[in-house]
C-alpha cells in the first residue's frame, strides 16, 4: 500500500542560535517519523550549516505548494507565527507555534515541550482552531487604494513624532467620536493580548465573536475601548485638518501610508487564521494569562467541591 507524503513546513527565525539548535532537532524527529519537510529558501540555506537533514528538504513553492501543506512548525515568536500566517492566508493550512521569543501568545507549546510537540505533530494529535481576522480596505476620496488584512490588529498612526493625529471613529455607518491622538487600534481577540492590550483595552477570549477598538494617546473626554459585534464595521477617517500624515499598519507587518482625509474600514474577515492545537485538557486561557504575564495567584483555593476532595 502506498501512502500519500506528508508535507510539513518548518518556519525559524534563523537569526538565533536558540531557534537554529530547535530546527536542527525539529528536522531530525520529522524525518525519522517520516514526515517531508518543507523548508522555504532562505530556512534551507540557513540551515544547511547546522543541521543536516535540511539540504534534503524540499523547497516551498519550488517543490511543494503551499495548499499542499499538511502543517506549518514555526519557532520562534509571535512576530515569526504572524510571518507564517501570511504563507498560508487563503488556505486550510493550519500553523502550530514553539515559543522561543518573550510572551508568545500565539504559540501552542513552549521550547521544553519540543520532542513531544513534533511527537504530536507526527502522529496527528492536533486539533485545529479557527481564530477571527479583519479585513482592511484603505480609501481616498471614495475610491479604494489599499486592502489588507490582520490577525492581531489594524492600527490607524500618526506618521509624524511631533504631529497629533485628528480622527473620527465610525460604528455601522454612524459617527461616534472624534479626537487627537497618537492613534487607533482595532483589533481581534487574539489582539487583544498585544498592541491593544498596551493601549489599555481589555483581554477577550479568543472564543469571543467581536471587534475591540482602543484609542492609542487620545485627547477626549470619551476615550474609552469599545467592543462591537463582528457583524459591525469599524471606520477611522483621518481628518482633513490634520497635520501631516497617517500610517496604516496590519499586524506591525504591512504598513500603508494615509493621506489627510483618508478613510480605513474594518470589518470580519471571511477567511479566519487557522492554529494548531494539541490534545492537552489542562491547557486553558486563564492558565496561559498566569503563565505569559506572571501573574499572582498565590492564596487560591479553587471551588469548594475541589477542596472536599
Amino acid at each position: 500500500m502506498t501512502h500519500e507524503p506528508r508535507h510539513v513546513l518548518v518556519i525559524a527565525h534563523t537569526g538565533r542560535a536558540e531557534s537554529l539548535d530547535a530546527a536542527r532537532t525539529v528536522l531530525e524527529l520529522l524525518v525519522s517519523g517520516g514526515v517531508t519537510v518543507v523548508l522555504p529558501e532562505r530556512e534551507r540555506h540557513d540551515l544547511g550549516a547546522v543541521a543536516p537533514q535540511a539540504s534534503s528538504a524540499v523547497l516551498l513553492g519550488a517543490d511543494v505548494a503551499v495548499r499542499d501543506l499538511e502543517l506549518v512548525v514555526v519557532l520562534g515568536g509571535d512576530g515569526t507565527i504572524l510571518r507564517a500566517a501570511e504563507l498560508v492566508r487563503g488556505t486550510a493550512v493550519p500553523v502550530l507555534g514553539v515559543n522561543l521569543g518573550h510572551v508568545g501568545f500565539l504559540a501552542e507549546a513552549e521550547r521544553d515541550d519540543l520532542r513531544d510537540t513534533i511527537r504530536r505533530v507526527v502522529q496527528r494529535e492536533w486539533d485545529v482552531e479557527e481564530r477571527l481576522a479583519l479585513e482592511v480596505r484603505a480609501l481616498e476620496d471614495g475610491r479604494i487604494v489599499h486592502t489588507d488584512w490582520a490577525l492581531n490588529e489594524v492600527t490607524v498612526e500618526k506618521a509624524s513624532r511631533e504631529r497629533m493625529l485628528e480622527v473620527v471613529v465610525e460604528i455601522d455607518g454612524r459617527p461616534l467620536t472624534s479626537f487627537g491622538c497618537d492613534g487607533m487600534v482595532v483589533s481581534t481577540p487574539t489582539g487583544s493580548t498585544a498592541y491593544a492590550f498596551s493601549a489599555g483595552g481589555p483581554v477577550m477570549w479568543p472564543t469571543v465573536d467581536a471587534i475591540l477598538t482602543a484609542p492609542l494617546s487620545a485627547h477626549a473626554l470619551f476615550a474609552r475601548p469599545v467592543v462591537v459585534p463582528p457583524t459591525s464595521v469599524v471606520a477611522i477617517e483621518v481628518l482633513r485638518r490634520t497635520e501631516g500624515s497617517g500610517v496604516l499598519w496590519c499586524d506591525g507587518r504591512r504598513m500603508h501610508d494615509l493621506k489627510p482625509g483618508a478613510r480605513v474600514e474594518v470589518s470580519a474577515s471571511d477567511v479566519p487564521v487557522r492554529l494548531a492545537r494539541l490534545h492537552r485538557d489542562t491547557d486553558r486561557f486563564t492558565d496561559r494569562l498566569v503563565r505569559k504575564f506572571d501573574l499572582p495567584v498565590s492564596g487560591w483555593r479553587g471551588p469548594a467541591e475541589d477542596r472536599q476532595r
